[in-house]
């Protein structure tokens, strides 16, 4: 076999150098890790026989004709296309948010909701004594004082909003008399909301506990409370109803991925479905079970990570899956209408460089050289090329 082509370890240690790839930083070490993929690819693909290439010289001139019986290699067609290149990474699919809901009032644990249960604004949350609702608002002030007639604040702002919304109190009148004021259409629009909850007699007024305001519905993870336990303390956790993809990126590639990045999700059920980074964390975090395979360059048993949120474009396709394994498909560089070989194709030679073999007519086959990269596309296999090739010649692959 000539020596012309470099396989194996020896392509693989020159791969950064051969492709001109050598990387700096953020999404060139990406280039890189591909040169290193493709040099494994090269590295087990078929090599024609020394019977093709038998004499010596330049692999840039050559030209061969297979020997008599010799069947045709396996080709593909050069092609002139967009390409786009992605990285693979590990994360989790789950709920946004993460909330503890403290009991502020006095009273025993009558009824509690089942983790998973979704519990929507102005419905009851849980239940104390005689049955008394527990009500969840939506606020970003926290429960902290009884409300009557007369009190002004943020808390009776939100409480205000809260009923007009649920259909409890009239806009007009509450914005007449102030919407941070507990007016007489406050109190009759807590009394009808208690009274849609079962509350008999309710008295217009909220004693300390009776309402918890969070951001938004609210998904039950986890009851802590007990039935017949106090009201008082730690009652359940919840998350939003709001699925997201968390990834656990190693802090080494924080500079490669951006809000807004476009990106694909693979679900449990190999389901796959678009999404966009939301939020890249800045504060890296030692994980004592290092990055989940998420460098490119190889994780370790201590690695350094940063959170990275990706939202859904379609978030009903999670159904209600739940700390779920996902794979996420980040695009981290494209090209269009580049020049396109097969990866299978890339020959790496002993001079350094690679080179593609094209097969001509009456199996004839000569080598050209090619500068690889940066773009690999993964997915369809493919790899930009620059050199002397032509979109519609036929470049040797490996057999099937």
């Amino acid at each position: 076999m000539s020596e012309t082509f470099s396989r194996g370890r020896d392509a693989t240690r020159r791969a950064d150098s051969q492709a001109g790839l050598t990387p700096r930083s953020g999404r060139g070490r990406r280039a890189a890790a591909g040169a290193a993929a493709v040099m494994v690819a090269v590295g087990g693909a078929a090599v024609w026989r020394a019977g093709v290439f038998g004499q010596e010289g330049s692999p840039a001139t050559a030209t061969a004709t297979a020997t008599a019986g010799t069947a045709p290699p396996a080709t593909q067609a050069v092609t002139r296309q967009d390409l786009s290149a992605t990285t693979p990474l590990t994360a989790t699919l789950g709920y946004a948010g993460s909330y503890t809901v403290t009991g502020r009032g006095s009273g025993t644990l009558t009824w509690l909701p089942s983790a998973g249960q979704v519990i929507s604004q102005g419905q009851a949350l849980y239940r104390v004594d005689n049955g008394s609702p527990v009500v969840l608002l939506s606020g970003s002030v926290p429960d902290w004082r009884p409300m009557s007639t007369g009190d002004t604040g943020a808390d009776v702002s939100q409480l205000n909003h809260d009923l007009v919304r649920l259909g409890y109190a009239d806009s007009a009148d509450i914005g007449a008399l102030g919407w941070d004021y507990y007016s007489w259409e406050t109190s009759f629009g807590v009394q009808r909301m208690e009274e849609h909850l079962g509350v008999a007699s309710p008295p217009g007024s909220l004693t300390l506990g009776s309402v918890v305001f969070e951001p938004g519905a609210l998904r039950v993870s986890q009851v802590t409370g007990s039935l017949g336990g106090q009201a008082g303390g730690p009652v359940l956790d919840g998350t939003s109803t709001r699925h997201v993809v968390t990834i656990s990126l190693d802090a080494s590639q924080q500079a490669e991925v951006t809000a807004g990045d476009k990106v694909t999700v693979t679900l449990p059920d190999g389901m796959t479905t678009p999404g966009t980074v939301s939020w890249v964390g800045r504060v890296a975090t030692a994980s004592s079970g290092g990055s989940g395979g998420n460098s490119v360059n190889g994780g370790s048993d201590a690695a350094a990570t940063i959170p990275v949120t990706v939202t859904l474009t379609h978030t009903a396709v999670a159904g209600s899956l739940d700390q779920a394994p996902v794979t996420v498909n980040i695009t981290t560089g494209s090209v269009q209408n580049a020049l396109a070989v097969p990866v299978g194709a890339l020959l790496a030679q002993a001079s350094g460089g690679y080179a593609v073999e094209v097969a001509g007519a009456d199996n004839t086959r000569h080598l050209v050289p090619v500068q690889v990269g940066p773009v690999f596309d993964d997915a369809d296999g493919l790899v930009q090329v620059a050199g002397a090739l032509t979109p519609g010649q036929l470049v040797v692959v490996p057999a099937a």
